[in-house]
């Protein structure tokens, strides 16, 4: 299995539109962020979670040409704004397979109808497959099950993803003990970590670290990054020797 960062940023991704802070003004690639995102690879099989507003970006800077479907978190823009960039995938392999908790489903529903409705259908609008992720019901997805992980983003639900040895969660602040078994000794855990000073919706450095304490991940990268983290080499040289600062276009590999 090959775990590809497709993005790692913020909703802003980094750099920050007309910023002056120094991590936009860095000329290291490590700080320029696109908005979050993952492909999961394995045998033939191409799935990504969430497909923000660089998902055409993403596909086309790592030759993506088929995608097995989508699963979402939640329904915030920079999670969700790039579906309607499926339509390649779609006009070469049909409807292409969406999973997300009911309410994000409706939401893209009033925000893209064009794509979900079928009553006079523009020929050149994509069109999807819905799948209800609900929690405590494993789906499958290609020839492997995926578990939903719950979390909350403040008061916002919001799904993880475990795929094998591999669980992603992101724009948690808080994730049950109840969930946080289903994920415990993965060998690979992805987990938000956006800034070092506190926030009312994501977990900062301090809270991300206590989490994969909590998990026991043989190895833990930190996405969903502000500029206000600081500099990605910086922050990399203070995490323990099996927690990294995930950047954009790393590839991680699992056996």
């Amino acid at each position: 299995m090959k775990l590809t960062f497709l993005g790692t940023g913020t909703s802003q991704g980094i750099p920050v539109i007309g910023s002056t802070h120094p991590v936009c003004l860095s000329e290291n690639s490590k700080d320029k962020r696109l908005r979050v995102s993952v492909l999961i690879s394995w045998d033939n099989f191409n799935y990504v979670i969430d497909c923000g507003p660089d998902f055409r970006q993403q596909m086309l800077r790592h030759d993506i040409s088929k995608l097995d479907g989508i699963l979402f978190t939640h329904e915030h823009a920079d999670h969700t704004a790039g579906i309607d960039d499926i339509r390649p995938f779609f006009f070469r392999q049909g409807d292409i397979p969406i999973f997300g908790h009911q309410r994000v489903i409706d939401n893209l529903s009033r925000r893209f109808d064009y794509i979900f409705s079928d009553d006079n259908r523009y020929p050149g609008a994509p069109a999807v497959k819905v799948n209800v992720v609900e929690n405590d019901h494993p789906f499958q997805i290609g020839n492997l099950k995926a578990h939903p992980v719950e979390g909350f983003h403040n008061r916002l639900q919001v799904f993880g993803y475990r795929v094998g040895e591999v669980a992603y969660l992101t724009d948690v602040k808080s994730v049950d003990d109840k969930e946080i078994e289903k994920i415990k000794g993965v060998k690979v855990l992805c987990v938000n970590a956006l800034r070092i000073e506190p926030h009312h919706s994501h977990f900062n450095l301090e809270e991300a670290l206590h989490f994969v304490e909590k998990v026991q991940p043989d190895k833990a990268y930190f996405t969903h990054i502000s500029h206000h983290m600081g500099f990605h080499d910086e922050i990399e040289k203070t995490l323990p020797d099996n927690v990294h600062l995930a950047y954009d276009n790393l590839i991680v590999t699992i056996d």
